[in-house]
């Protein structure tokens, strides 16, 4: 057998990659046009699915160990054991007539396993706060992340697109989330305690996690992991920085986790906490800060320091980036060289 290619076992209790076997699906969510419904449920009929009715869905069918409903949305569920068996042999070839299911998931079965995924904002962001996220999904959640178009916030560039997404993942069934911001006044604190915004970044990652564990009564399954982007040198930040709940789940970090779409998730919301609170410091102040620390950022700041003078500056920004010393016209702190360890 070759590697690459999925077959049903024996006992159809598991698939094999070429290299092992591994849990199939239990659960597909996919967009279905008026033509391919026809046809789905033309299928069901004429293979014994028993019809029944389901809320706000247009036709329901259950067989065995499948269940199939089409709501009015136009979005297909198939839920139950068959659900691989449905998708490889009657979804795509006959009613989507491509193949989109793929056997990533197949081959990488933690992609579909219960997890949380964390991530933050703000961190380069001269105005607002720092915001850590974090987000639980399952396999259910997960397909109907992927189905929104759920992705990285870095490549989101509408304000409102993101905050039609974070409303999506806050409402999903079954997903839990938790969202840690930082303002400006206690990050300035912070970090002159800390010194370090990695430190500060471990201590905020660890908070989500902590608060997301605190509700894990809510998930199901149990997260096997929690997923963070690998910001510091030593991935011993984050783990040392963990508290009593925190330390009970595996903690994964790694570059460009993002890629995770439970790391996507986090990362929206954010992002989206991010620029709401960053609206409403502009409206306290009848300004309008940009996002970032470019030319248009220090401009901004020079206004802000002549319209409310500079000791009000620590309300809204973060002092230890040198765009601050910049706008306030003091002479900027010497650069030190970086050294690797």
């Amino acid at each position: 057998m070759s590697p690459g290619v999925c077959t049903v076992a024996k006992d159809r209790a598991a698939l094999y990659d070429g290299t092992k076997f591994v849990k199939p699906i239990t659960s597909h969510t996919c967009k279905l046009t008026a033509d391919q419904a026809d046809q789905l449920e033309a299928h069901l009929h004429a293979n014994g699915f028993e019809s029944h009715d389901v809320p706000y869905a247009k036709f329901a069918g259950r067989k065995g160990k499948l269940n199939i409903v089409f709501y009015n949305s136009g979005k297909m569920v198939a839920q139950g054991k068959d659900t691989q068996e449905f998708v490889e042999f009657v979804l795509e070839p006959l009613i989507l007539q491509e193949a989109r299911l793929g056997y990533e998931e197949v081959r990488n079965p933690e992609l579909l396993t219960p997890r949380l995924g964390i991530d933050e904002s703000g961190k380069g962001d001269f105005f607002g706060p720092l915001v850590a996220a974090g987000v639980y999904v399952n396999e259910t959640i997960v397909a109907e992340l992927k189905e929104a178009g759920v992705q990285d916030s870095k490549n989101i560039k509408s304000d409102k697109k993101m905050a039609a997404l974070a409303k999506l993942i806050r409402e999903t069934p079954g997903c839990v989330y938790s969202v840690a911001p930082i303002g400006p006044e206690a990050y300035n604190r912070l970090y002159k305690s800390m010194r370090s915004v990695n430190a500060m970044l471990a201590w905020a990652h660890a908070r989500v996690i902590e608060n997301l564990m605190g509700q894990r009564h809510r998930m199901n399954p149990l997260p096997e992991r929690a997923i963070s982007d690998q910001f510091a040198a030593k991935k011993s930040t984050v783990a040392e920085a963990l508290m009593s709940l925190g330390r009970e789940i595996e903690l994964v970090q790694r570059h460009k986790a993002e890629a995770d779409i439970a790391v996507a998730a986090a990362s929206i919301l954010a992002r989206d906490e991010f620029v709401s609170r960053l609206k409403k410091l502009g409206d306290g102040f009848d300004m309008e800060f940009p996002k970032g620390a470019s030319k248009l950022v220090e401009a901004a700041g020079v206004d802000f320091v002549a319209r409310h003078g500079a000791e009000q500056l620590p309300k809204v920004a973060k002092m230890h980036f040198r765009t601050s010393y910049r706008v306030r016209g003091l002479p900027e702190p010497p650069k030190k060289e970086w050294r690797r360890k």
